[in-house]
């Protein structure tokens, strides 16, 4: 395949592509209303936005938005449903197959395969790599500064067109990231996301080519290095601040920091050490949280199992990848007090 993306706009632009782009984008949302009216008139619809992108009439539609406060406040935009099956389009036709192969190996956010599972398993392996060579090490952890909310889209579509010659993929590039705002992509956009880990990348190749550090993993916008010395850790710090600044006008979180390894590494929700993993206090606070708020629901009789279950679940799944066994069973000893049927 080619390096870049030359004159394959219209050949991608199919009725059979963007079937399965609705297939994807209506995964676990059947039962919702716009997915429903969608799919009342499912050939009708694709065949319409088919025709508006090929005649460069497709408009995208107004963000609804709403806000989140787990793990902080974060004001999520969410496009009508037609919107959202034409960016499922988008990435699996020309994000993934061109711009992740430009990827390095460890970076883990939202590629199959990876994961934060694989992410903590590979920082393990990293800490005791550079353990085992020169004994005491130190951690530079950082993360940028409101990230989605600062990302130059001039920038960022400097980047896409190193690897896109297509002119009408250009354009229509252009028009997804139109919002009517310079600074910022839209939290909860599918794009998004994917857009997010292209800008970063560009940071990946500088630590990893330029700064040649060889322990280094992102998850994101959180990114961590293992640097033998105090003094090269405060160094890599100022340069990496630097070329956010002055190549991605980005900032380094102010939180961002380093320090000696004995302290065990926090990242995608677990404390890690090269001896073992553990859970965050902030997970098991917001378990127990999660108690109390089921509890409740269960004398209100307002306590839906399959919904309870997939979150319990969920629990259980992270605590189960670190050394978790005593509070695995508190939960289930908790939960089991609770006395849920279904």
């Amino acid at each position: 395949m080619s390096k870049t993306i030359k004159k394959c706009f219209y050949e991608k632009l199919t009725f059979q592509k963007m079937l399965e782009a609705h297939y994807r984008a209506r995964d676990g949302k059947r039962s919702k209303k716009e997915v429903i009216l969608f799919e009342m008139d499912l050939e009708t619809n694709l065949v319409r936005i088919i025709n508006e992108i090929a005649s460069g009439t497709y408009q995208f539609g107004n963000y609804r938005e709403f806000k989140v406060y787990e793990p902080k406040e974060r004001v999520i935009k969410s496009l009508p449903y037609r919107d959202r099956v034409v960016h499922q389009w988008y990435v699996e036709e020309f994000i993934k197959p061109y711009f992740f192969k430009r990827f390095i190996t460890d970076t883990y956010a939202c590629l199959n395969g990876r994961g934060t599972h694989k992410a903590v398993s590979c920082l393990q392996r990293q800490m005791r790599d550079i353990k085992r060579k020169y004994g005491t090490y130190y951690v530079l952890k950082c993360d940028v500064k409101k990230y989605f909310y600062t990302i130059d889209k001039n920038i960022l579509m400097k980047i896409l067109k190193k690897r896109i010659a297509d002119k009408k993929l250009i354009k229509f590039s252009e028009k997804i990231l139109d919002d009517g705002q310079t600074i910022g992509i839209p939290i909860g956009n599918f794009t998004s996301q994917y857009f997010a880990n292209i800008y970063l990348n560009e940071l990946d190749h500088f630590i990893k080519e330029e700064l040649r550090i060889h322990y280094y993993i992102r998850y994101m916008d959180d990114f961590i290095l293992l640097i033998r010395t105090k003094q090269e850790a405060k160094k890599l710090m100022f340069l990496i601040g630097k070329y956010l600044n002055e190549k991605l006008n980005l900032q380094l979180n102010h939180k961002s920091k380093y320090f000696p390894n004995r302290f065990g590494i926090d990242f995608c929700g677990y404390r890690i050490y090269e001896t073992h993993i553990l859970l965050r206090k902030r997970f098991k606070k917001k378990f127990k949280k999660s108690i109390k708020l089921w509890k409740m629901l269960q004398q209100r009789e307002q306590l839906y199992y399959r919904k309870f279950l997939l979150s319990f679940n969920s629990y259980k799944g992270h605590a189960s990848h670190c050394n978790s066994y005593s509070f695995v069973k508190k939960m289930n000893d908790l939960v089991s007090a609770l006395d849920i049927h279904e």
